[in-house]
C-alpha cells in the first residue's frame, strides 16, 4: 500500500513501525526511534531522520543492523523485500558455478569483516555485484563497515521511494 508523507507524519507510533519497519531490514526499532521526529516535510527528510538514527547508535547496535542482512544469493530465509531486490539483479537465477563463487566470496567476506557483504542491488547485475564483492574484500574493516552502512541507506531510501508517494 502506499501512503502520502501528510498520512505517514499523522500515523501513531505502532501504525509508523508497522508501514517502515521493514526499510531497515528486520530493524524496526530504527523506524520506532525515528518516530518522534515527525513532521517530515519530505520523503528526503524522512529517509535523512531515519539514517541519523542509525548513525547515532552505539557501534554494536550499527553492526547487529548490517549482520541483520542475508548474504546475495543465500537461499536462507528473508524478508520479502529482500528476495523482490535479489531476485531483480537476478541472484536467483545463478548457475551452479555463480552460486559456488558467491558462496565462497561471502564466506571470505564473513571471515575478514564479520558481517555480510551488502550491496543495494538494485544498481547492479549479477556480475557488477561479484566485481564489487571481490573489490570490498580489500577494504580495510573500517572503511568496509562505512561502506556496508552507506549501502543499507542507499536500499532503505528505495524502499522508502516504493512505500511513500510524493508529497
Amino acid at each position: 500500500m502506499d501512503y502520502s508523507l501528510s498520512s505517514i507524519n499523522q500515523l501513531d507510533q505502532v501504525t509508523f513501525v508497522a508501514v517502515l519497519g521493514h526499510l531497515f531490514e528486520n530493524t524496526p526499532e530504527i523506524a520506532a526511534l525515528t518516530w518522534p521526529q515527525r513532521p517530515f516535510h519530505s520523503k528526503a527528510a524522512l529517509h535523512s531522520a531515519m539514517v541519523d538514527t542509525v548513525r547515532s547508535l552505539p557501534h554494536g547496535q550499527q553492526l547487529n543492523l548490517i549482520r541483520a542482512h542475508p548474504d546475495l544469493g543465500s537461499t536462507a530465509k528473508m524478508a520479502i523485500a529482500s528476495v523482490q531486490e535479489q531476485t531483480s539483479a537476478g541472484l536467483d537465477q545463478l548457475t551452479p558455478a555463480e552460486f559456488d563463487t558467491i558462496k565462497q566470496l561471502n564466506q571470505a567476506y564473513w571471515q575478514r569483516f564479520e558481517f555480510p557483504f551488502i550491496i543495494a542491488v538494485k544498481h547492479h547485475t549479477k556480475d557488477s555485484i561479484l566485481t564489487a564483492l571481490r573489490q570490498r574484500l580489500q577494504n580495510s574493516p573500517a572503511v568496509e563497515q562505512a561502506t556496508a552502512l552507506d549501502q543499507i541507506f542507499e536500499i532503505a531510501r528505495l524502499r522508502l521511494e516504493r512505500v511513500v508517494t510524493a508529497p
